[in-house]
């Protein structure tokens, strides 16, 4: 199954609305209740990073029967510095950002803790590419 959502830059009134869809369609496929939660924990991370600090992005969610692989690509800023973006607390959201009750620096390390493999590019000016893969089994 393959499935593409597609994200804008503030939009946090639908923030979320990918990892509840995803959420959805694993519960339909009987996918174990710990493994769901786990992977819509690191989707709805990722999301929210892309609508706080990205221009737009495309989420690419593909399910087999091993696992679900998702892919989200945007177009931003970028990360000047990845090492430093993963450690919990360190945020560069800006404050009407922070405001609303986001950017508190704990995407990142709450994606990797949630998945069993994540991997991070990035090119500072053109944007940034997170993979989060879970096992089903």
């Amino acid at each position: 199954m393959h499935f593409e959502y597609h994200v804008e830059s503030g939009d946090f009134i639908n923030a979320g609305s990918t990892s509840s869809a995803v959420k959805k369609t694993l519960k339909q496929l009987n996918v174990d209740s710990s493994i769901i939660k786990r992977t819509v924990v690191a989707l709805y991370e990722a999301e929210v990073n892309i609508v706080a600090h990205a221009y737009k992005g495309t989420i690419y969610v593909d399910i087999d029967q091993e696992a679900i692989t998702i892919r989200l690509v945007d177009e931003g800023p970028g990360i000047p510095d990845i090492d430093k973006a993963m450690e919990m607390g360190y945020s560069t959201a800006s404050p009407s950002v922070r405001e609303m009750g986001f950017g508190a620096g704990m995407g990142l390390p709450n994606i990797k803790n949630n998945t069993d493999r994540m991997s991070i590019t990035s090119k500072v000016g053109v944007g940034t590419t997170v993979e989060i893969y879970n096992k089903l089994q």
